[in-house]
This record gives C-alpha cells, structure tokens and sequence, in this order.
C-alpha cells in the first residue's frame, strides 16, 4: 500500500457529542456501509447531508432514520455517474449557502459489475467502475476543497478495499480503481498536510453488504457482521480525535 496503515484505538465508540456541529457529506448514502454512516454519524451529533443517484431510495433512509430519533439528514441527490464539473460545484455551493461549512465527506459510493476476467471485461463497466471510483470522488472532493479548508478541522474518508486481494485475477476495473483511488488519497495528503484538511482512508474488515455478495457469491455471508463497526470507525476519523493517523489507511481487518 501506498499509504501507511493505522488501527483503531481499542474499545473505542463514538459519543453523541463526537461530531456535534459538524457537517458531513456521505456518499452512496443508502447502500449497506453510506446507510450505515449516515446513521453513525448523526448519532454521534453531525448534520449529515446524504447523496446518491437514486432520490427514491435516499428518500425512504430519510424516513428510517427519522423512525429511528436521529437528527432530519439533508437530502441531495447525486448521479455520481454522470454528474458535471458544473453539478459538483452547484452542490459545494448549496452546502456554502445552507450551512456556511463543511466539516467532512465520507466516501462511500461505488461501482462494482462482479468479478470478470479483462478479456471479458465490458468496456462501459470498465470506464463506469473508473469514474465512480475514481473520478468522481476526485471531482467532488475538489469542488468541495474551499469549504473544508475554511473549517477548523475537517477530514476527507476515501473507502478502500484488500489490496492483496484486489490484484488477483478476474477483480478488473473494481481493483484498479481502488489501487487509483489511494494513490489519489496518498498525494491529496501531501498537498494538504499543513492545511485544517485531514486525508484519510478506510479498509474495512469484511461486511455483509450487497457488493459482498457480487463479489463472493459462494460465501455465506450472514457469517459477517452488518457495516455497523466499520460506520463506527468512519466517525472516529471524521472526528478531530483522528488527528495524529491523518494520511494513513484505518485498518479494521483481523491481524494474522
């Protein structure tokens, strides 16, 4: 890995006042982990802006986490898949006109079409996977620069995936574009180290989410647990706790 990895402090769960005042952006807000996240962190006290392509789906995570007593998340929709230049730089702006800040985004939208070797690998999946995984966060991330910069502390999450695993055979574009996205992460650092703008990764341990499923279709999944330890994890490093592993990669895989 490019960057070096970090691990979460034992026993550590987020407060109800972790993320007070802060606001955050998750993205692929209403697949198993952006779901997760979304609730993690308005628990912990965020004000928390969920986005994704699908309005029908980002509206019925509103109407649960409302069911739940969380805090009302700001819907905003999002094709990260088509989306402009110019339709980054309008939701920066909607977010610089509604709240005056943002504190923090949580990477959590991919593409994955499963698992296919590249002699077989569809050309549109190919080029999807790449500008969902990789494109697309550098877009927004870059539309949104101004506004986490003026913050005290913010922090940018980019979800990452097995490394080892990645580069075997048949994980195509999914695992070139993870490999693209943290070497994105790694320079994104070191261009804003001395800035209040913390880069961070996340390697989650496995899950049982849908994108599981594609890519292990043998596997029970039941047998992993629901993304609910990972969101956890995402809070601790949209937090100013986090400080000290800024520019690192959170590992919660099992050590050996």
């Amino acid at each position: 890995m490019t960057l070096p990895t970090a691990r979460l402090p034992a026993d550590w769960m987020p407060a109800s006042d972790t993320l007070a005042g802060r606001v955050v952006l998750v993205t692929g807000a209403y697949g198993g982990l952006g779901g997760a996240v979304a609730r993690a962190a308005a628990r912990a006290g965020a004000t928390v802006v969920v986005s994704g392509k699908r309005k029908r789906q980002l509206e019925q995570l509103y109407d649960a986490m409302l069911a739940e007593g969380l805090a009302e998340p700001v819907i905003h929709p999002l094709d990260m898949e088509t989306a402009t230049p110019r339709e980054y730089a309008a939701l920066a702006d909607g977010l610089r006109h509604d709240f005056g800040r943002l504190d923090g985004i949580a990477h959590c939208a991919a593409s994955f079409a499963g698992l296919t070797p590249l002699a077989m690998h569809k050309p549109d999946d190919w080029l999807r996977a790449m500008h969902v995984n990789v494109n697309a966060p550098f877009a927004l991330t870059q539309a949104c620069l101004p506004l986490l910069q003026e913050a005290a502390d913010s922090a940018v999450v980019f979800v990452l995936d097995d490394p080892a695993r990645l580069a075997r055979a048949h994980w195509g574009a999914y695992g070139a574009s993870k490999a693209a996205l943290e070497r994105f992460a790694a320079i994104l650092h070191e261009e804003t180290d001395e800035s209040p703008l913390r880069v961070h990764a996340l390697l989650p341990a496995p899950m049982r989410t849908r994108l599981r499923r594609q890519a292990y279709f043998g596997e029970d999944t039941m047998q992993h647990p629901l993304p609910d330890a990972t969101a956890q994890a995402m809070v601790w490093l949209l937090g100013a706790q986090a400080a000290s592993v800024r520019g690192h990669a959170l590992d919660l895989r099992e050590t050996a």
